[in-house]
C-alpha cells in the first residue's frame, strides 16, 4: 500500500523546483510576462532566472519571444499549452498529496 509520502518521488523534479514553481505559477495568471516583472517576483538573479527559464523552455513548459520595445531589447514569457496542463496537474497532485496527508494514519515504527 502506498502512502502519501511515497507519491512525493513521483513529482516532477521540472516543476517542483521552488524557483521554476513560482514563475511557473506566476505564468498560469497571465498571458505572458517580461523578464523583469518575473525577475522582481522571484527574487532571482538575471543568470538565475535565465537558467531556470532555458530549463522550462527545453521542456517545452514555456515560451519564450525575444523582441525589441523601441530600441531596448526585451523577453517575454507565456506557458506553452504543455506547461499550463503541467502546472494544473502540480497543484492538482499536491492537493491531493496534502489531504491523503491529512487521513493518513502511521503504522509500524511510528508514534502517535
Amino acid at each position: 500500500m502506498t502512502t502519501p509520502f511515497d507519491e512525493i518521488a513521483g513529482l516532477n523534479k521540472i516543476v517542483h523546483e521552488p524557483a521554476r514553481l513560482a514563475i511557473l505559477t506566476a505564468l498560469s495568471s497571465c498571458k505572458k510576462a517580461d523578464f523583469l516583472f518575473l525577475r522582481r517576483l522571484t527574487g532571482l538573479t538575471k543568470g538565475n532566472l535565465s537558467a531556470h527559464l532555458t530549463k522550462l523552455e527545453q521542456s517545452q513548459l514555456v515560451d519564450i519571444e525575444k523582441t525589441f520595445v523601441g530600441k531596448k531589447p526585451a523577453t517575454f514569457v507565456s506557458l506553452s499549452q504543455e506547461g499550463r496542463r503541467e502546472i494544473e496537474a502540480h497543484w492538482k497532485r499536491l492537493e491531493n498529496l496534502r489531504n491523503g496527508a491529512r487521513h493518513w494514519s502511521p503504522s509500524e515504527g511510528a508514534e502517535e
